[in-house]
């Protein structure tokens, strides 16, 4: 029955066409030396070609090399070409500071590919079975996941990475490598509830297996596929405002934010959930709150802050913009600082900027046309020279409201972190007279008992 089931999977969901050349992700399992057995007879079937890949993690040390062989004369047996690789697995997580879990996956995956490549082939196969759905599901649910992590592991993913014994349960995969005598290896890791798979495995399932449902593995897979199509309705729909409101710029993923915000939250998350897989490749470890902090960066009080997610990536929230990235941003610091004449020109390379400054009499300031490039000041309220700086740490400035730190003002103005350094403060001894063409300080009003006015203009260069 058990070929069979395989075979009805693989016309189901298209998993294998005629011509196919398949890279076997082969542990020595019971799972995937059953997926090798029954694809080495289904060969001249359906006119495939079969090629299997073992990866020794040294983790286990023995058992990992005799592993290796029992792989080696199992496809030497079935005339099964395959390609042996050996890498330290806990040393590479070590250095990486990556999980046992995530290395050994992340490793595994890039010799699969990297197989795939030299060979030219187009599909991976991994022996995931019913029990591993179930078992993944529930391990989703307690990692808080939303209806994309419900519906489970994917027969088929990126037209690549198929999973012909998905429908198949544990004992039947058992029962058929005892039937055909091929005798597969048995990880002693995997009788040890030390980690959370494992604990699902060996303790949850059977738990609820005997006090609520017998049939619990079957209930859950049925579930995760019943939302399988609800799931691939609105993916299609995130996917087509994914395209709409996101670009690559720089290697970096932006989203547009003001398009981001209208959408409907299920379709945020999916949009999400895209723009980490295109910088990533993937969204393994990222779970359903990574992607609540995500969404928290859309508000405009957010601009500026960062978060910083599982891999090394980086989100922030920019002006107008989320950006996913796997590079941390330094903002350099640019300061400088210049007299300024009360009638001349001032170049500040630093800013990019020209200053021009004139003093007039009050006649002239009020038959003129004034323009919003420019600044008006009272020449007897200043004292002593004119600077134009970079902003210091604790600068304020005096508004009709009070006094305001110049942080919290470039914060209100939406001004990104990077150009804050670029806006010109200009002060006398007494403090900031304005903060380029954002805001004036109330104490050097023109007013009533005004006699000379001093005008500064702003030019971009």
């Amino acid at each position: 029955m058990i070929f069979e089931k395989t075979l009805s999977t693989i016309k189901k969901y298209n998993l294998i066409e005629k011509g196919d050349k398949i890279v076997l992700g082969l542990s020595g399992g019971p799972d995937s030396v059953c997926l090798l057995h029954i694809l080495n007879r289904l060969r001249e079937v359906l006119g495939i070609e079969v090629y299997a890949a073992h990866l020794n993690h040294q983790i286990r040390g023995l058992e990992a090399q005799q592993d290796a062989l029992y792989v080696s004369q199992l496809c030497e047996s079935l005339g099964v070409t395959f390609f042996v690789k050996s890498i330290n697995v806990p040393q590479y997580c070590k250095d990486n500071k990556l999980s046992l879990e995530e290395g050994a996956r992340k490793l595994r995956y890039e010799m699969f590919f990297e197989i795939k490549e030299s060979l030219n082939a187009n599909k991976i196969a991994i022996a995931h079975n019913m029990n591993d759905q179930a078992e993944t599901v529930l391990m989703r649910m307690m990692r808080g996941t939303g209806l994309q992590g419900l519906k489970g592991i994917d027969y088929i993913r990126d037209g690549v990475i198929i999973r012909p014994i998905l429908d198949i349960e544990r004992s039947e995969i058992e029962a058929y490598c005892e039937e055909h005598k091929l005798n597969p290896r048995i990880d002693s890791t995997n009788l040890e509830s030390i980690y959370t798979r494992n604990k699902i495995r060996l303790e949850l399932i059977p738990y609820m297996k005997e006090n609520f449902n017998s049939n619990v593995t079957e209930s859950i897979v049925r579930m995760s596929n019943s939302l399988k199509c609800d799931n691939e309705f609105i993916e299609e729909e995130a996917l087509k405002q994914f395209r709409n409101i996101s670009c690559i710029n720089e290697g970096n993923l932006e989203i547009k934010i003001e398009k981001f915000k209208n959408l409907h939250k299920s379709l945020k998350s999916r949009i999400i959930r895209h723009g980490i897989k295109n910088v990533l490749g993937d969204t393994n470890f990222i779970d359903q709150k990574h992607i609540e902090e995500v969404i928290d960066l859309e508000g405009e009080n957010k601009i500026d802050k960062r978060i910083v997610l599982p891999r090394g990536l980086f989100v922030y929230r920019q002006k107008g913009k989320l950006l996913f990235t796997t590079r941390e941003i330094v903002y350099e610091e640019i300061e400088f600082s210049h007299e300024i004449p009360k009638n001349g020109i001032v170049k500040i390379d630093e800013a990019n900027l020209i200053i021009e400054t004139e003093v007039m009499p009050i006649n002239k300031y009020k038959a003129l046309k004034r323009d919003k490039s420019s600044k008006w000041f009272d020449c007897n309220k200043i004292k002593g020279g004119i600077i134009v700086r970079s902003r210091k740490s604790g600068d304020k400035i005096k508004l009709s409201m009070g006094s305001k730190k110049l942080k919290q003002l470039f914060i209100d103005l939406k001004i990104p972190k990077e150009e804050r350094c670029k806006v010109p403060i200009l002060h006398d001894d007494n403090g900031i007279l304005c903060v380029g063409n954002f805001r004036d300080s109330e104490q050097y009003k023109v007013d009533e008992t005004t006699k000379e006015v001093l005008k500064i203009s702003f030019k971009k260069f």
